[in-house]
């Protein structure tokens, strides 16, 4: 992984506009990835699905109140991608009151597959979803890669979580600049 560019896939979004009214004052927006990230170091994370306990509880809160651990150390933003839809997404970021960690919603499993992560999760009624990975992405290209065991167990009811918490890859972030210092 480490050195590919990320898929060039566009994501469907919402955002707030202003300027319409009623109670869901949102559009539609296309969300290319590589313009998004172009010229940016940004980390990505990618969970099983919104809601679900592991991503509720622990990754994706502590994505977001390390935030300025990972800006302090040269990271442009914290984005989560899940196979979600956007309202899902918007729901879901609305309950945890995240701050800092941008939702990207991989509705129909684009990005996930081209970034060969998505797995059938079918024997506990998901169906298609991602396998839990993180990256550091700098300018497009894969710079740190982290991906939980198991892959290819796909039938396992297990959710390991770990390498891709916020805690290992800052700590993966510090020794890189320890070396190079």
């Amino acid at each position: 992984m480490l050195g590919r560019p990320i898929p060039d896939v566009t994501l469907k979004s919402r955002v707030r506009d202003e300027a319409l009214d009623g109670p869901n004052p949102f559009r539609w927006q296309d969300l290319n990835l590589r313009e998004a990230f172009d010229g940016r170091k940004v980390v990505v994370f990618s969970l099983p699905g919104a809601f679900t306990p592991t991503c509720s509880n622990e990754q994706c809160p502590n994505f977001d109140r390390l935030y300025d651990e990972f800006h302090d150390l040269g990271i442009d933003d914290v984005y989560c991608v899940s196979v979600n839809d956007a309202f899902v997404m918007y729901q879901w970021g609305k309950l945890l009151g995240l701050k800092n960690v941008k939702l990207l919603p991989d509705g129909s499993g684009a990005f996930t597959r081209r970034m060969g992560m998505l797995i059938n999760k079918d024997h506990l009624g998901f169906g298609m979803r991602s396998w839990r990975y993180a990256m550091v992405v700098d300018n497009n290209r894969i710079a740190e890669w982290f991906e939980e065991p198991g892959i290819n167990d796909i039938g396992a009811d297990e959710d390991p979580y770990g390498q891709t918490s916020p805690e290992n890859l800052l700590q993966a972030l510090k020794a890189k600049i320890a070396v190079s210092a």
